[in-house]
């Protein structure tokens, strides 16, 4: 029996060609996997029918939606993960879910190897392949754009001589990568950082400028994982799906940035994540009312750590495993409501309750049945300010 290797497969012109492509250069048989991740468009059986069409000699179609949204970006959630402060991991939480299914597939099907359609020049070829080699270290990676010289025009020309039924041969202006949480377009006229975005770039969100009344609506989290939205209960991927849709209607979540990409180079990126957006600034608020002040510090601190760590690819790492623990362990009281106010491309915390708030009225009020002692402040900033004082008599003597 001939060797194979499994090929992460889109359904696209770059991937439909490597199954030939592969065959050719290598001589291994291809298995087309393709991991539904919530990217929407074609209907995943005519997917996997053009990978038999293209030469696979078998074709796997998964349905990860749920454990995407439950292993992966509810983590991602309770972690606000936000790489540089702005972009909420869209492509970089995918790949771990469809490399974690390569790797399985693969080893069920004693295959060699593993393919994906990544370049040479992006973040995601590093991603697929050191989650395979962290999850099944006696596989190889295969990159035919990068690895056997697939260029566009070389995929064109094969397809047209091979007859395969590839819908579109032309160049879409934008890279485009997209799943249930959010939306990432690259390239094209956006290489040039000076050049505005366009709404033809959109598809997740309308255009906030054009934005009509606020709609406000009430998540309900559970240990900091959403659990019910305006009180009826709701799976964590329904709950994306829903704040996809509500936060999506007023330009929630359209994020334009320069990327410092983990390969050493910079992008212009161009996101649109209306649900994560709207549930990180959700879940924040709720952590703002729950959680001790050293913990929140702290847990700001390894977020940033966290997002990294993710965006570059280490997802099954040992120190992403121990945040992991960290991280949960912050969630045992992130449980309560945040009522949001959506409109013209924000989305704005305008109620908190929990039964695991930290917040005492009675402290905190300046009107009449105040308990908070103010004569204790006194000493307490002679204390807290004794170092300071200390050292500027020092520097004033020198």
């Amino acid at each position: 029996m001939a060797q194979r290797v499994v090929l992460a497969y889109s359904g696209g012109l770059d991937t439909s060609v490597g199954i030939g492509w592969l065959q050719d250069a290598t001589g291994k048989e291809v298995v087309a996997l393709a991991v539904d991740v919530g990217q929407g468009g074609e209907n995943m059986d005519d997917i996997r029918q053009r990978a038999l069409d293209c030469g696979a000699v078998e074709a796997i179609v998964v349905d990860a939606k749920d454990e995407f949204a439950n292993d992966f970006l509810m983590p991602a959630l309770k972690a606000n993960a936000m790489y540089q402060k702005r972009y909420p991991l869209v492509s970089a939480l995918s790949r771990p879910v469809i490399a974690k299914h390569l790797a399985r597939v693969a080893k069920e099907l004693g295959a060699d190897s593993v393919a994906h359609g990544c370049t040479g020049k992006g973040n995601d070829q590093v991603r697929f392949e050191a989650a395979v080699a962290a999850l099944a270290p006696e596989l190889t990676s295969i990159a035919p754009i990068r690895d056997l010289a697939l260029t566009r025009d070389k995929a064109i020309a094969y397809a047209e001589e091979h007859n395969l039924p590839i819908l579109q041969s032309k160049k879409n202006p934008y890279s485009i990568d997209k799943n249930v949480w959010g939306r990432a377009v690259e390239t094209g006229f956006l290489e040039d950082p000076w050049n505005a975005p366009i709404e033809d770039l959109y598809e997740y969100t309308q255009d906030p400028a054009t934005d009509g009344p606020a709609d406000e609506v009430t998540i309900t989290f559970t240990h900091g994982i959403p659990t019910a939205i305006d009180g009826v209960a709701v799976t964590p991927l329904q709950a994306v799906e829903q704040m996809n849709r509500i936060a999506g209607q007023h330009g929630i979540g359209r994020i334009d940035m320069v990327e410092d990409r983990l390969i050493g180079i910079k992008s212009r990126e161009v996101y649109e994540a209306p649900g994560a957006v709207a549930l990180i600034a959700a879940h924040e608020e709720l952590e703002n009312l729950t959680l001790e002040r050293a913990v929140g510090r702290y847990k700001r601190k390894v977020e940033v750590d966290w997002a990294e760590l993710v965006y570059d690819g280490l997802w099954f790492s040992g120190l992403k495993r121990n945040l992991d623990t960290f991280i949960d362990d912050t969630q045992k009281h992130v449980s309560g409501e945040i009522r949001m106010s959506l409109q013209g491309g924000r989305a704005v915390a305008t109620g908190r309750r929990s039964d695991e708030s930290l917040y005492d009225f009675s402290l905190a009020t300046y009107d009449t049945g105040d308990t908070f002692d103010q004569s204790l402040a006194k000493g307490f900033i002679e204390i807290w300010s004794l170092p300071s004082k200390i050292s500027a008599r020092r520097d004033l003597q020198n």
